[in-house]
């Protein structure tokens, strides 16, 4: 293999057979990198660019296979062709084929477009780990486990189990822990007999006294000694118990286990790889970081404290030592998270671990859902007894139920300022297509990546849905979006530049219409903002309050998810404007219901005024809100007192009058006369409220043509309106709901604009 420059790679695969491969455009990276900074990182040498488009070239007879979606052949020339990666990330294998030979296989590296997604998908990994961990203990956490180890995994899942597993055992957290466990291990005292010198036994006890009566290989004592007159001989050596320190102890029994496994385990993978492949040239990069991990837990184990260590029976996992002493806190947390973690049955994640293929995406999807679980579990206080329904039980083992496609609803209670609400976070919830006032999409099926849920908790989620009390704001995962000039930019993108960026994955501004399509199309959506690994946040409000609105939130995996405090505070701020009774978006709701909640609408096409005043030019309120006093007048006398003063008066303690909003409020007055059951005298009715006035002020203030026979009255202020404005209808009051025949007809009620336009004469 040799690599002539950042313009053109050769790739040298023997018998003269060389593939050619050119970036069609310049690029903003280096197309190849050194062999020391690819080896560094357990890349293939020759590394493509992803969204970037190649050309390739064989020689005549050779050509490459057809991958959908990235290799394409010519079709004049099979032994030409593209390579788009578009958004693939990862080793990629390239089989070149020929009519007569043996098919070549040849790796190349497809990078990411962003900077640290290297460091980035190890610590996704490790976040996610220790999250998996976390909650299989939470389902099940024993307090003796004992070791049995199953090497016959199933190849499928084998590269997943290695990823996980050297993301926590490859780290400078797990080796700095072994480092600490050797340069200071836990010992105990040991006993030890031995034989010794009589003359060396400081104490002597009942079992010396013993020896000294009984034991063999004596020597006579001098008759001058102070023993012989009782002793004639006594042994001269006899056997002691000695304390010793030593390091065979059942922590240290332990981190030997651990190490052994995970040797073992490396170990494992490259025996995999070595039965399918034979050509040392051929083997993924895998094999190699597996064999650098075998070596190093070699050395490890080669240390001297390992040497008189034995082979462990049983883990007491209550140990003090494991739990709290440095370094093996750490081993015993490791070994956990492999032991459990490392055995999930994930079939979400199986197509994010081919292997080779680095699909950083979906992993920060997986890393946000964990992110963002932990957060409204903070935020909300819910209890951890919800978020261990995330593990069920499987029929081969344990089985995560975090599963893409399907939905997994944590649910609490919260009471806040007064206002006790339920809260329910979603991953991945299909909102199906419904009619109102169901849940769900009135369009399409939409499936956001997350799904934060709030109503009050004294309706179900049902009842909520059906009378326009919850709210739904979402979030989606985008890794791949680095800035948000397409979100905030002014200027707007020609068309033919968004098409070829849409071809080579680069064209996200589609990422801010999917948030548009969210909230737009799910009933109840009041938000929808992207989660993404950047720095600078973006809002806009619909209208005057947090919600609704669109954005998006910077959360990277670099700076451990600092981002996730915006989106805290987010919530925070949605919550406490969620419990204010009197927001604008209450209001919005509540009518929404209101007027929703009846399928049948009114056709009304008749002439009507645009304004409210033609002053403030403030438009008229739909007529089903606009109501018409339609009264009654008895004499002439009467009407011309009416045209005159531009007043109107009801008796206060009128029985049949109903003094409710609709009669008090009302806008327009139309008033008959005895006999008189169609009409045009339409008024309209000025001033915040009618005024009470006695019967002597009405007579002598307001000189009213008779002598009133009621102590007080209602009195309407009127205006005269122009004619054309109602287009000089005429309207039948026989026709109107308030309408009683006979003497009661004099009764005044209130009735719609709507009502009223039904009854026109026509």
């Amino acid at each position: 293999m040799q690599a002539n420059s950042v313009d053109e790679v050769k790739i040298e695969l023997g018998d003269g057979v060389v593939l050619i491969v050119n970036p069609e455009a310049a690029v903003e990276y280096d197309t190849l990198l050194s062999d020391e900074r690819a080896a560094e990182n357990a890349e293939e040498s020759v590394q493509l660019l992803e969204g970037c488009a190649y050309e390739y070239e064989l020689p005549e007879g050779y050509c490459l296979s057809a991958i959908s979606g990235i290799i394409h052949p010519s079709k004049r020339n099979k032994s030409r062709g593209r390579i788009t990666p578009n958004i693939y990330v990862g080793r990629l294998v390239l089989t070149i084929e020929h009519a007569e030979f043996e098919s070549i296989d040849v790796a190349v590296e497809v990078r990411s477009i962003k900077a640290e997604y290297r460091s980035e998908y190890r610590k996704m990994l490790e976040d996610i780990t220790a999250e998996c961990t976390e909650l299989l203990m939470l389902h099940s956490s024993p307090v003796t486990q004992k070791f049995t180890v199953d090497y016959q995994t199933d190849s499928a899942t084998l590269y997943q189990r290695f990823a996980f597993v050297q993301s926590i055992v490859d780290s400078d957290d797990f080796r700095h822990a072994v480092h600490r466990v050797i340069s200071s291990p836990v010992t105990a005292w040991s006993h030890r007999v031995e034989d010794i010198d009589i003359r060396r036994c400081r104490r002597i006890g009942s079992k010396q006294a013993r020896q000294i009566a009984t034991r063999s290989g004596r020597i006579n004592l001098p008759q001058n000694h102070a023993l012989s007159a009782r002793l004639n001989s006594i042994p001269s050596r006899l056997s002691t118990d000695i304390k010793i320190d030593t390091v065979d102890t059942p922590e240290n029994r332990f981190v030997k286990y651990v190490l052994k496994e995970f040797e073992r385990f490396c170990g494992s993978i490259c025996l995999h790889i070595e039965e399918r492949q034979a050509d040392p040239l051929k083997r993924p990069y895998i094999y190699h970081q597996a064999k650098i991990l075998e070596l190093r837990f070699s050395e490890y184990l080669n240390h001297n404290i390992f040497r008189e260590v034995q082979p462990p029976t049983s883990l007491p996992l209550n140990s003090p030592v494991l739990q709290r002493k440095e370094g093996y806190r750490e081993i015993l947390r490791v070994w956990l998270m492999y032991d459990l973690a490392a055995k999930l049955v994930w079939h979400a994640l199986d197509d994010s671990y081919h292997i080779g293929k680095r699909d950083v995406a979906t992993l920060y999807e997986y890393w946000l859902f964990f992110k963002l679980l932990r957060l409204i579990e903070g935020v909300f206080k819910i209890d951890a007894k919800e978020t261990k329904d995330l593990i069920k039980e499987t029929s081969d083992g344990l089985g995560l139920q975090l599963l893409a496609g399907k939905h997994a609803a944590i649910k609490g209670e919260y009471d806040y300022k007064g206002r006790e609400l339920s809260i329910q976070f979603n991953y991945n919830r299909t909102f199906g297509r419904s009619d109102y006032p169901e849940a769900g999409s009135w369009t399409q099926q939409m499936r956001p990546d997350y799904t934060l849920s709030l109503w009050p908790k004294a309706f179900s989620e049902q009842e909520a849905e059906q009378q326009e009390l919850i709210v739904h704001i979402h979030f989606d995962a985008k890794y791949k979006v680095e800035a948000l000039e397409y979100l905030n930019s002014e200027s707007s993108m020609d068309l033919s530049e968004e098409k070829e960026m849409q071809k080579k994955g680069k064209y996200k501004r589609a990422d801010l219409l999917k948030m548009h399509a969210y909230k737009d199309a799910i009933r109840r959506t009041v938000g929808a903002y992207v989660l993404y690994p950047g720095t600078e946040s973006y809002e806009r409000k619909g209208f005057h309050e947090i919600i609704p609105g669109l954005g998006a939130f910077p959360v990277s995996p670099s700076n451990n998810g600092d981002g996730l405090d915006a989106v805290a505070d987010f919530i925070y701020e949605v919550v406490n404007h969620f419990t204010n009774r009197a927001s604008q978006r209450e209001q919005l709701s509540y009518h929404q219901y209101d007027i929703h909640k009846d399928a049948k609408s009114d056709d009304v096409h008749e002439m009507m005024p645009e304004y409210a005043s033609s002053v403030s030019k403030a438009r008229v309120a739909p007529p089903n809100e606009v109501t018409v006093l339609v009264g009654y007048y008895k004499d002439e006398e009467q009407y011309q007192w009416i045209e005159k003063q531009q007043l109107y008066n009801i008796r206060v303690g009128s029985k049949g009058f109903k003094y409710g909003s609709s009669e008090i409020a009302a806008t327009y007055l139309l008033l008959h006369g005895k006999g008189e059951l169609e009409t045009t005298r339409l008024w309209k009715i000025v001033g915040d409220a009618p005024e009470i006035i006695s019967k002597t002020d009405l007579k002598n203030k307001k000189a009213y043509p008779t002598d009133p026979g009621s102590q007080h009255y209602l009195l309407y202020k009127l205006k005269s309106i122009d004619e054309n404005i109602f287009g000089g209808n005429k309207w039948d009051i026989r026709a109107l709901s308030g309408y009683v025949s006979g003497r009661a007809s004099a009764i005044p009620f209130a009735v719609t604009l709507t009502e009223l336009s039904k009854a026109i004469v026509l």
